[in-house]
């Protein structure tokens, strides 16, 4: 739902209002928001919306927004 991506986009923006904060590429939507200071809290709501943070704790990624 588009509220949900609204919903996450508004907890990130907590995290600094980035010039480019996205990037979508092979079905995936990243959000350059730096894992590590988002907090638990919203770290867990940012999961249940479709946002989790990558491999490297570099970033969050979703598939469920990416392109398709």
């Amino acid at each position: 739902m588009l509220s949900d991506l609204i919903t996450a986009l508004q907890i990130f923006l907590k995290y600094g209002d980035l010039s480019s904060p996205t990037h979508c590429e092979h079905d995936c939507l990243t959000v350059c928001v730096n894992p590590d200071k988002v907090t638990t809290v919203d770290k867990i709501a940012l999961s249940k919306l479709g946002f989790d943070d990558d491999e490297d704790g570099d970033f969050f990624k979703s598939y469920r927004f990416g392109s398709a």
